[in-house]
This record gives structure tokens, sequence and C-alpha cells, in this order.
């Protein structure tokens, strides 16, 4: 069984990572409002993704309004995969047929 990357498994992060797996890039006004974290728990889960290298952020504006853009790396891209195959393989019961064992039983007579 493959090991689950605990960092994608914390449900916010989940989250995160499948809607930008979605995505080319979003804003975080819309993480925000997908997500339903507050701004505060959105920062902290983004600055670990990026951490970890998968997430990229990018902070411009759009005229005078800061603008904080933020896609999935290609290494965030492929741990997404990575932990998609693995609650995969989780989930899907063994195709191996169960070994039944025969057992002689006397009864008495």
């Amino acid at each position: 069984m493959s090991e689950l990357d605990r960092l994608i498994h914390e449900p916010a992060r989940l989250t995160i990572v499948a809607l930008l797996s979605s995505v080319r890039e979003a804003d975080f006004l819309y993480l925000l409002r997908e997500t339903g974290l507050t701004k505060g728990n959105l920062s902290t889960h983004l600055v670990r993704l990026e951490e970890a290298g998968y997430v990229d952020i990018e902070k411009t504006f759009r005229g005078k309004i800061p603008l904080t853009l933020v896609r999935l790396s290609s290494e965030g891209k492929a741990a997404f995969q990575s932990y998609r195959k693995s609650m995969k393989d989780i989930l899907t019961p063994s195709r191996a047929p169960a070994r039944a064992r025969r057992v002689q039983v006397h009864i008495p007579t």
C-alpha cells in the first residue's frame, strides 16, 4: 500500500490542491471563497504548500489593488497525482481472490 502524503491529506490543504489542480492559476480571493477558510488560515496553508514546493505564489497588483496568484507547481501536480493514486489503492478492494482453506472435519457418529 502506498504511503499518503500527510501535507496534502490535511482537509484544508487537500481542498486547496484539488481546486488548483483544475485551473491554471487562482487568485487569493477565489481560493478564499471556494474553501470557506479565513484569510489567516488560507495564508498559513498556502505558506506550508509553498515551503513544500507544491505551489508557486506570485504577489502583484491589478491597477492599485494587490493581487495574489497561486499556481500548482509541477512538483505539486506530481504529489497530488501520487496522493490520488494512493487513495485509490486504499479504497479499491484487492482484486486477488481470497484463498479458501479446506479443513477436514470429522463428525463423530
